[in-house]
């Protein structure tokens, strides 16, 4: 037992040292190669990167807990989308114009709403059709987003609130409020998946689902839920940052499921489920979003940020196959 609990901690302790690795390369590399004048590791920079990292995050956090129970969710850069045309759009009816300001928090409940029933139809299909979450979200993904173009075809959905972009852009100890909501949220799906018996649950099932079903756990209803609040973080994501920038595209979100997903693995989260920590999430978002912006800061163009974020996955991949592969082989001796 203590040998698992210390290889948990380096698994954990991985993406942290990551991180560690990052900063120090970039500030020495950004010396000699910087585009810019600011110093990679200059204080505003880096909570300009906590608040950039929020809105896939948010969505980060959610996923953790999905794939922790042996599933994925393809469909949240979509949710994302249409979430937020809700969001804006709410607030141009006539009797949202209307109330004024009071119509803010009714725009934000629509949102979170819309996000909540797109991941109750991934939920109800998964638990009554029995089909793998995959191919479920797959096609609620295309679904989706094909309801984001027809809601307002291929233009994009606009409305501007000054008292929301105040809300947004205001700093509370330093800290924007998007990096307060993320870091709100990591907080409570922590306490969600250490403290109560859904998350407890939501580790056995994704051990093994025959034994979680043997011992009692609805898995059914287990999974709604589970599929239910990725799809409210996914709106609440959207809320966070389009009360900001006060416009979407129809394309908006697109490959978002990639890159939480990504984050959620390099976090050490097991793509076959039972093994996942939130804490360690948020730390696979860090890494990503340092990597964006480090090479940014030395003068690599998107493309060769994307590649060398690919290669760290498919590096990140092979490494946990192997140390399951061994863990397995230990197991059996």
């Amino acid at each position: 037992m203590a040998n698992f609990k210390r290889k948990d901690l380096v698994k954990q302790g991985a993406i942290w040292a990551f991180i560690v690795a990052e900063l120090i390369f970039f500030s020495i590399a950004g010396e000699f190669l910087s585009v810019s004048e600011k110093a990679f590791m200059d204080f505003d920079n880096m909570l300009l990167l906590l608040k950039q990292s929020a809105p896939i995050g948010i969505i980060a956090v959610g996923m953790t807990i999905i794939m922790v129970n042996g599933n994925i969710d393809l469909s949240v850069g979509a949710t994302f989308a249409l979430a937020a045309i809700v969001l804006l759009d709410s607030m141009t009816w006539p009797f949202m114009q209307a109330m004024g300001n009071w119509a803010i928090p009714l725009a934000w409940l629509f949102a979170l709403a819309t996000g909540v029933i797109l991941g109750a139809i991934n939920g109800l299909i998964v638990w009554k059709t029995g089909v793998d979450a995959f191919i479920v979200t797959l096609g609620s993904m295309l679904g989706y987003r094909g309801l984001v173009f027809i809601y307002n075809g291929e233009q994009p959905t606009s409305h501007l609130n000054w008292t929301l972009v105040d809300f947004a852009e205001a700093q509370f100890l330093g800290l924007h409020t998007a990096t307060w909501f993320l870091l709100g949220v990591v907080l409570l799906c922590w306490l969600l998946m250490t403290r109560t018996v859904h998350g407890r649950n939501a580790y056995a099932i994704g051990n093994n689902r025959e034994a979680a079903v043997n011992a009692g756990i609805r898995v059914g209803p287990h999974f709604l839920w589970n599929f239910m609040l990725i799809g409210f973080l996914a709106a609440l994501s959207a809320v966070v940052f389009y009360s900001e920038s006060g416009s979407v595209n129809p394309n908006d979100g697109m490959l978002y499921e990639l890159w939480a997903i990504t984050a959620v693995v390099l976090g050490g989260t097991k793509l076959s489920g039972g093994y996942g920590s939130i804490i360690s999430t948020l730390g696979g978002v860090i890494a990503i979003q340092l990597l964006r912006k480090g090479l940014g800061h030395i003068g690599a163009d998107t493309e060769t940020v994307n590649l060398v974020i690919g290669l760290i996955l498919i590096a990140v991949l092979f490494l946990d196959r192997q140390l399951n592969r061994k863990g397995k082989e230990e197991l059996r001796t």
